[in-house]
């Protein structure tokens, strides 16, 4: 059977925009690398309860955890507990708790200067004409940086900033009497607005890309073909810090369920079950409308659907990565035709920014075109280059 004409245009339109993905990590690394110019000016000093000191530089305070970059160790994380005492002559915005701040706000109620600790509180110079203002330290959320809070504070971030994700490639070719090649690929892409865990989310974007084609022959047998892609594109809007509203489309092809294209447009509530700096658990449900196209045109049919998701990821020591998402999409106005889909992956570092991938995912159609299976799994891996 062929494919039509449109999800062969779909594949290289999707071909083409992965392309261009692979390009985002250098523009976004060459962005960051910008706005983070080496500090300069007097040394910061961190004295220990026991009497170790640090030379070097503060480089950050979130809950009880203080980031120190030393000049002969490097950065260094240390608890406020072990911290007798601390200077800097850098100019940092101390964020109390509770206090919650979004893009485009005024940074009035936020005091910023010079900081020092000692004796369980945090003194900033805000001015030298102006009195000291004192904080307890058991009332500080976060000290950030004053150009990082003013940069993602003041201003809401441009439109190519605040991405990350990864892009992975995998390959298989065998040339003996039987002939065959396989090519995987995906793309994933996500961008935080603001993306600093110290302010209150307001949006976020999500683009996925996936693939894997394969071709298999051998002399006097018909050759073999496998091809499938999923694209997909997400916006939510969050209306609490766990809460959001979402929209989005998917678009699905898959030779090997005799489906050429399944387009998927829809919106609902989103809901963080679970949100730490380790781990993520999100809960969807949704309306949407379904166009379904068949290689066998006869099949072909428009649903009205409910979309029903959850997606977990999960950050493991020595900066392993997992993630694991599953959907189950009943149509309202044909009962026969229900979907699933799932996906597992786990990414293993290698060196600096490129990892090891490897991950597996299932497919469930219960109206295929005659002839096909209404189960499609994939395992694959391959190499993923990440941005961060």
């Amino acid at each position: 059977m062929k494919a039509t004409p449109l999800s062969n245009r779909l594949s290289r339109f999707f071909l083409v925009a992965e392309i261009i993905f692979l390009f985002v990590p250098g523009l976004s690394h060459a962005a960051q690398a910008s706005r983070n110019p080496p500090a300069e000016g007097e040394k910061d000093i961190l004295l220990f309860t026991n009497g170790e000191k640090l030379i070097g530089r503060l480089q950050r305070s979130t809950g009880d955890s203080v980031v120190f970059h030393s000049d002969m160790a490097g950065d260094i994380t240390v608890t406020w507990s072990k911290i007798k005492e601390l200077r800097s002559s850098q100019r940092f915005a101390v964020v109390e708790k509770g206090v919650r701040l979004r893009t485009d706000e005024s940074d009035a109620k936020i005091p910023q200067g010079t900081i020092s600790m000692a004796d369980g509180h945090v003194r900033v110079d805000t001015t030298p004409d102006a009195a000291p203002l004192t904080l307890p330290l058991s009332n500080t959320a976060d000290v950030i940086d004053e150009a990082t809070f003013a940069r993602v504070v003041l201003h809401r971030p441009a439109w190519y900033k605040n991405w990350k994700g990864s892009a992975t490639v995998g390959l298989s070719i065998v040339n003996a009497t039987q002939q065959s090649q396989n090519y995987t690929s995906s793309v994933n892409f996500i961008r935080d607005v603001p993306g600093e865990n110290w302010m209150s989310p307001e949006s976020r974007t999500i683009l996925t890309f996936s693939s894997a084609y394969g071709e298999l022959s051998q002399p006097d047998t018909p050759t073999l073909k496998t091809s499938i892609f999923q694209a997909r594109g997400e916006r939510d809007r969050y209306i609490s810090p766990r809460l959001y509203l979402f929209a989005g489309a998917q678009f699905d092809h898959d030779y090997s369920q005799g489906l050429d294209l399944q387009q998927t447009y829809g919106g609902g509530l989103g809901w963080s079950t679970i949100k730490s700096d380790n781990e993520q658990l999100d809960l969807r449900a949704a309306l949407a409308y379904e166009s379904q196209r068949f290689f066998l045109s006869s099949q072909d049919q428009h649903l009205v659907s409910s979309v029903f998701s959850e997606a977990y990821s999960r950050k493991f020591p020595n900066k392993i990565t997992l993630h694991q998402d599953f959907s189950i999409t009943p149509s309202w106005s044909n009962s026969s035709a229900l979907s699933t889909t799932g996906d597992l992956l786990l990414t293993i570092p290698i060196i600096k920014r490129i990892s090891f991938t490897v991950g597996t995912a299932d497919t469930f159609l219960n109206n295929p075109s005659p002839g096909f299976r209404k189960n499609s799994f994939q395992f694959t891996s391959g190499i993923t280059y990440s941005v961060r």
